[in-house]
């Protein structure tokens, strides 16, 4: 079941965000923010968690690209799943969800930035539809020190 994300559902967005933190494959981030933090630095609207048998086992937002008001319809999504339910359509049903949801709430262009190594999260996005936009080459450091290439892609709505 897929519904909006609660500001209750924090520990469990948090617990999965962790581990895409530890896994090294998902962000720059070397520890997961605080609520406040994340809460400040994501749209409010399409927050959405995916829950079975009760339990949260993934969530997806999105976060302004700008803040300039040219560009208040075009979010970068952050898609995690629980380690635990990788690989079972998750993912998927997640982001397909936000791409129906964001053109109702004035979204026009979902973007997805992800490490080049990743490859399934990217042919996962590319199967919701989104196009290869873009490469950016050792554009960060990763928490080991390895500088990591990101591929963007664009969903437009």
């Amino acid at each position: 079941m897929i519904r909006e994300m609660l500001d209750s559902d924090w520990k469990r967005v948090e617990e999965i965000y962790s581990m895409g933190v530890e896994s090294g494959k998902a962000t720059f981030n070397d520890s997961c923010p605080t609520f406040e933090e994340w809460d400040r630095c994501h749209f409010k609207k399409c927050r959405y968690v995916y829950e079975i048998d009760g339990k949260v086992v993934g969530w997806v937002a999105m976060s302004p690209v700008s803040q300039r008001e040219a560009y208040k319809g075009v979010g970068e999504a952050s898609l995690y799943v629980d380690n635990g339910y990788h690989h079972i359509g998750v993912g998927t049903k997640l982001l397909c969800h936000l791409i129906n949801e964001a053109p109702g709430n004035g979204f026009w262009s979902i973007l997805a930035v992800i490490f080049e190594e990743n490859v399934p999260s990217i042919e996962m996005t590319k199967k919701c539809g989104f196009r290869y936009i873009g490469y950016r080459e050792r554009i960060a450091q990763d928490k080991f020190g390895r500088w990591l290439n990101t591929v963007m892609l664009e969903k437009r709505l």
